[in-house]
């Protein structure tokens, strides 16, 4: 599964890890996401999100 990069704060949030802290488990794509997750570092939607 591809990494993606927030454009605004560099963080890379990465499908293996998930994201815990804002109740993703591993293993979720990016496109699975939902709508309204937003960058646990400075807030963006992920909109302002692009492939690594």
């Amino acid at each position: 599964m591809e990494k993606y990069v927030c454009n605004i704060c560099g963080y890379v949030y990465d499908p293996e890890q998930g994201d815990p802290d804002g109740g993703i488990a591993p293993g979720t794509a990016f496109a699975d996401l939902p709508d309204d997750w937003i960058c646990p570092i400075c807030g963006s939607g992920k909109d302002e999100f692009v492939p690594e």
